[in-house]
């Protein structure tokens, strides 16, 4: 995406792009690991001319958002994320929007319609509800299950922030084939993405992000009560789509366990043909149709 602006926003100096006119209804578009802000490249295009203001940011860690700071954690929580999210919308100017995304970006989305539906206007969630917690995640899953989790269990250890931090490049371009087994990736297109990982906190956010969910790393104590809310598995109230591709190789529920977390209008979605764990980037028509649909429920 081309003319990136800088905003601070609470503990952060945001990069984020813009598109659409800045009257019309805002969508905000949040993007995962390992990917950035261009899994909406496409996406954000058809929204602007269907006259919304679209906003498209990195996440803490990412592309050219900034820690204001040099002594703030670098933490990489569930609530951090959401509350991040927050506060670009406050020096924005947004009291609501429509939030949409895939992977951190579906959960922070998730996080921010359970706890502050007041600025969600709707939400267009990929593979669903991800709400999680230290605590469920002390689970154990069945072996093949926990074999999808191996980059997680490699964060946890020293070995792994190394490796990350070493090999950060060819370890995201193998999260993508694995996460998108069908798309027909090209070199430039990763690599357009992967300069975002540069940023100099990445690893620090990563690496906390993945310990955070095992228990392994404690987060901030600011956040603790926002946490306890979420642990308790808070069903989401705003109208929802949630989206998931017929060939997404990262770990994802089956959407019958996680329907019964929306209790306001309600879809469901498969997108078949190929699209892996990016469908933004995969299926920008039908994931542009998503928020455009929502926004009439």
């Amino acid at each position: 995406m081309k003319g990136t602006k800088q905003i601070d926003a609470g503990v952060l100096n945001v990069g984020y792009a813009e598109a659409g006119p800045t009257d019309g209804p805002a969508v905000v578009l949040l993007h995962g690991w390992p990917y950035d802000i261009h899994s909406y490249v496409d996406v954000a295009p058809l929204l602007a001319e269907a006259g919304y203001r679209v906003i498209v940011p990195y996440l803490r860690g990412y592309g050219t958002t900034r820690f204001l700071s040099g002594e703030t954690f670098r933490n990489g929580q569930q609530a951090v994320i959401a509350v991040d999210v927050i506060a670009l919308m406050d020096a924005l100017g947004i009291d609501r929007a429509i939030l949409a995304g895939f992977d951190w970006g579906a959960r922070t989305a998730d996080v921010i319609a359970a706890l502050w539906p007041e600025r969600c206007k709707a939400l267009v969630a990929v593979s669903g509800y991800l709400i999680g917690s230290p605590r469920a995640n002390k689970a154990p899953l069945p072996p093949e299950a926990e074999l999808q989790w191996w980059y997680q269990y490699y964060f946890a250890t020293e070995r792994g922030r190394a490796g990350y931090a070493k090999y950060r490049h060819d370890f995201a371009r193998l999260i993508w084939h694995i996460a998108s087994p069908r798309w027909d990736l090209d070199d430039a297109t990763f690599d357009r993405s992967a300069a975002a990982f540069e940023n100099p906190d990445h690893v620090d956010i990563v690496i906390h992000n993945y310990r955070w969910r095992l228990g392994l790393a404690e987060g901030d104590p600011q956040y603790d009560a926002l946490e306890v809310r979420l642990a308790e598995a808070p069903v989401i109230t705003v109208p929802t789509i949630t989206l998931e591709g017929d060939a997404n190789g990262a770990p994802h529920r089956d959407a019958t366990s996680y329907a019964n977390k929306f209790s306001g209008t309600y879809t469901h979605r498969l997108l078949e043909g190929g699209i892996g764990h990016n469908l933004p980037q995969e299926a920008p028509q039908e994931f542009a149709e998503a928020v455009i649909e929502v926004d009439g429920y």
